[in-house]
């Protein structure tokens, strides 16, 4: 059994220590030797017998479902098996949700995803950034660095999301999400950002 957990992100060194680079930042702790493939960086781990490919997109993020479809196709994994871990700034800091499909909230990396695979019908884990910001500066925000407070917790938040994403592959939907999705409620959504253009962006 295969599975397909892709962390969402931009590449380059300049996109490293951004928020919208979380998926990026909790694969990288899973694995530490990674593979120039097409459409981006894997690496192949094992965890409890399954085959687990850990793929972070080189693509923009607004073009991330290329990727997905490519290595979905190629390797014959179903979508019930693909996992996206993805920053959400509707969540507080660290708070994590795990789901096993939703809305693309306006993040344009799950809307590409949803376009060119049939649908939102997939698990997603969301790690929780925040909103601290006004009003129009929602792209500035996720593409701005880590606090020197939020710093303190990334490394819980990241040891937690890499937690959860080998009980997905382990233990199942239904089992990860009743054991890690912690409470709290969801703050009042961001106004959208307009769409990124046809040629990728990295929000």
């Amino acid at each position: 059994m295969k599975f397909l957990i892709v962390g969402l992100g931009n590449p380059g060194a300049k996109y490293e220590e951004t928020r919208h680079n979380i998926g990026f930042k909790v694969l990288d702790a899973l694995a530490e030797e990674w593979s120039d493939v097409s459409h981006g960086k894997m690496a192949r781990i094992k965890h409890r017998g399954k085959q687990v490919l850990l793929l972070k997109p080189d693509t923009f993020m607004n073009l991330s479902g290329k990727a997905v479809r490519y290595w979905l196709q190629k390797e014959n994994i179903p979508k019930e098996n693909l996992l996206v871990v993805v920053d959400d700034l509707h969540l507080d800091f660290a708070q994590l949700r795990l789901r096993g499909k939703g809305a693309d909230a306006g993040h344009n990396g799950l809307k590409s995803i949803d376009q060119l695979n049939g649908g939102n019908n997939y698990a997603r884990l969301r790690c929780g950034i925040g909103r601290d910001f006004h009003p129009g500066e929602q792209v500035k925000y996720v593409l701005g660095e880590w606090t020197t407070k939020e710093r303190e917790g990334l490394s819980d938040l990241i040891k937690t999301a890499g937690e959860t994403v080998l009980s997905f592959c382990g233990h199942g939907l239904q089992n990860t999400m009743n054991k890690f999705n912690n409470g709290g409620k969801k703050k009042k959504k961001a106004k959208q950002a307009p769409p990124a253009g046809s040629e990728g962006g990295p929000d």
